[in-house]
């Protein structure tokens, strides 16, 4: 049984969250990549809670971010174990669990290591793998937060995201500008957590382990997004024995909207397997 907590704190065992939604049973977010590991101010807060609106009413949404002070050498193993630890603490239980991109790597370690923790898992914008353009550009942006280029790593790292072709394109070069400079004035202390992450998801290829995930899973992204291709996308839901994958259609990271909250909503309600066995009986 869990009980209300604050909208943003820190749980027992030091990882970040940040709260939202009413409903009666919870669910854990792993984070995507942060520039620094603490719960979000409430605008940045606001962003998610509106990607995971259509939960509001059935879930107590925990999005969690990795524990500050990294140690060197820090795999992604390594911060899914953190979880684990923190779910057997606060829930008690298994919750059900969505890993958000760079959260979606460290989701699969957690899914495959600790099964009696997972109810279902959604594997939001993010694959086994991240695609080699994108490991190139994220190394860039290590270097640039090891050097504190602050404005020039928010700018590399935020201008994957934008339209590549037609006049949103260039509509959004002064957006990008914009948003880098404002986020680059309130920097990090230390680079160092997010050298870390990036360096463990570099390393992160989940191929060969996709088997061991056995919870009922949902792959679900846009075809358009930038950090993964479409073929990684459906590599991971084929090598997942109980995966459902869906993609949208000309939509980029992380996949999100009014179409995407049904089909979570729905595939997060339906009963576990055993529950449906014994529904059957």
């Amino acid at each position: 049984m869990t009980t209300a907590r604050q909208p943003a704190g820190c749980f027992r065992s030091g990882l970040p969250y940040n709260r939202f939604g009413r409903g009666p049973r919870p669910l854990v977010v792993f984070q995507g990549l942060m520039f620094e590991n603490k719960p979000l101010p409430a605008s940045m807060s606001g962003v998610y809670s509106r990607m995971y609106g259509a939960l509001q009413d059935d879930y107590a949404t925990y999005l969690v971010t990795r524990r500050p002070g990294l140690p060197a050498g820090c795999s992604m193993k390594d911060m899914s174990d953190d979880y684990a630890t923190m779910i057997r603490d606060e829930f008690g239980g298994p919750v059900d669990v969505i890993g958000l991109s760079t959260g979606g790597s460290l989701v699969q370690h957690f899914a495959a290591d600790h099964a009696d923790l997972v109810r279902r898992l959604v594997i939001h914008s993010a694959a086994y793998t991240l695609s080699d353009e994108s490991k190139r550009l994220m190394l860039q942006v290590r270097d640039l937060a090891r050097q504190r280029r602050w404005r020039q790593a928010y700018a590399a790292m935020f201008g994957l995201m934008l339209p590549r072709s037609g006049a949103a394109k260039y509509a959004a070069r002064p957006v990008l500008w914009l948003v880098s400079l404002l986020a680059a004035l309130r920097p990090p202390r230390d680079p160092s957590d997010l050298v870390i992450t990036i360096e463990a998801e570099d390393k992160h290829d989940f191929k060969e382990r996709l088997a061991e995930i056995r919870a009922p899973t949902l792959v679900v992204a846009g075809d358009r997004d930038p950090f993964y291709t479409e073929a990684l996308f459906r590599e991971t839901a084929a090598g997942i024995p109980n995966a459902r994958l869906i993609l949208y259609p000309k939509m980029g990271h992380p996949a999100s909207g009014k179409q995407f909250g049904r089909d979570l909503l729905s595939f997060l309600n339906q009963a576990a397997p055993e529950q449906q066995a014994s529904d059957q009986r």
